[in-house]
C-alpha cells in the first residue's frame, strides 16, 4: 500500500490541489484510493472534491468521533465517493481535536489505560481493515505541525511536499531538515520524504536557482508543475480535479494543460514505484 501526507510548512490551497489530483489521477489508473481530509479549513480537499455536507453538523458521525471512541455509527459511513476516489470529508470538530484527544488521553491515564493521541487515526484505519482494502492512502493536514499532522504522521510515515519556488516556498523546504528529525524524535518512528512537488514554476532565474538548491540535497524531484493559475482556480471554481475540469469544463482542450494532467499521472505512477513489490 502507498501511504503518504502531503504536507507544507508555507501552507495554501497548493498542497489540498495536489492531494485531490494525485488522488483522482490513482483512482483512474485503476487503484482504489482513501483520502483523508484533516484540514479543518474551508477550503481543504473536501471542498475540492464536492463532499462534506454535514462538515458543520455538531449531531453528524465524523472521525473525530472515532478517533476517541465515541463514533455514532459504523466507520464507513464516514466515507463519501467523488471522482472514484472515497473521501473521509473535514468536519469542524477537527478545530478542537487537540482538546477531544488530551481529554480522552487523560481519562485513560486516570483508569491505568495506555492510550497515546498521536496514534488513534491509525488506530481506527487498522480496526477497520484500511491498509487491506485500499491501494492508496493520501492524508492530508493543516500546515501547522500539530496533533492532525502527527497522527497523519504516524498512519502513513512518509511525506509529499509540494513547493512553490518561492522565499515562502524555500522557507518551508528548509524548515524540512528540522521537521523530520523533530517528528522522528518526538514520535519515535521513520519518517521519509517521498519527494518534493515544484508548482507554479515560472522558469525565472531565481526559481530555477531554488530548484537546483533542492536537487543538491538530494530530494526526489519527480515533476516540476508549471505555472497553471487558470487550470486550478477553475478546480476549485467548479469544484472538481484538473482531469474533470478539463473534460467537462473547458470548451478548448490546451495542450500545456494536458501536459500538466500528464506531469500528475507521471507523479502518482512515480509514487507507486516506490512501494511496489519486486517481481
Amino acid at each position: 500500500m502507498l501511504a503518504y501526507t502531503t504536507y507544507s510548512e508555507a501552507g495554501g490551497v497548493g498542497k489540498s490541489t495536489l492531494a485531490a489530483n494525485l488522488a483522482v489521477a490513482d483512482a483512474r489508473a485503476g487503484r482504489d484510493v482513501l483520502v483523508v481530509d484533516l484540514d479543518p479549513q474551508e477550503a481543504s480537499v473536501s471542498y475540492l472534491l464536492d463532499v462534506g455536507e454535514r462538515r458543520s453538523d455538531a449531531q453528524a458521525d465524523s472521525l473525530v468521533r472515532h478517533m476517541v471512541e465515541r463514533e455514532r455509527g459504523p466507520f464507513e459511513d464516514l466515507i463519501e465517493t467523488s471522482e472514484g476516489v472515497d473521501v473521509i470529508p473535514a468536519h469542524n470538530s477537527l478545530e478542537q481535536l487537540d482538546r477531544h484527544l488530551s481529554r480522552r488521553e487523560e481519562e485513560a491515564n486516570d483508569f491505568g489505560e495506555n492510550w497515546n493521541r498521536n496514534v488513534q487515526l491509525l488506530r481506527v484505519l487498522r480496526d477497520n481493515g484500511i491498509h487491506e482494502k485500499y491501494d492508496t492512502l493520501i492524508v492530508d493536514p493543516p500546515a501547522t505541525a500539530d496533533v492532525k499532522l502527527y497522527n497523519a504522521i504516524h498512519a502513513t510515515r512518509s511525506l509529499l511536499v509540494p513547493f512553490e519556488p518561492s522565499g515562502k516556498g524555500r522557507k518551508s523546504v528548509d524548515g524540512l531538515e528540522d521537521l523530520v528529525p523533530g517528528l522522528e524524535e518526538n514520535l519515535n518512528i521513520n519518517v521519509g520524504v517521498l519527494a518534493i512537488v515544484p508548482n507554479r514554476f515560472k522558469g525565472t532565474n531565481d526559481q530555477q536557482d531554488m530548484l537546483d538548491d533542492i536537487k543538491k540535497r538530494e530530494y526526489d524531484i519527480p515533476v516540476v508543475l508549471n505555472e497553471r493559475g487558470s487550470l486550478f482556480e477553475g478546480c476549485w471554481r467548479q469544484q472538481c480535479s484538473a482531469f474533470k475540469y478539463i473534460e467537462e469544463h473547458r470548451s478548448r482542450k490546451r495542450d500545456y494543460e494536458l501536459e500538466t494532467l500528464e506531469r500528475i499521472e507521471q507523479l502518482a505512477d512515480h509514487l507507486w514505484k516506490t512501494v511496489e513489490a519486486p517481481a
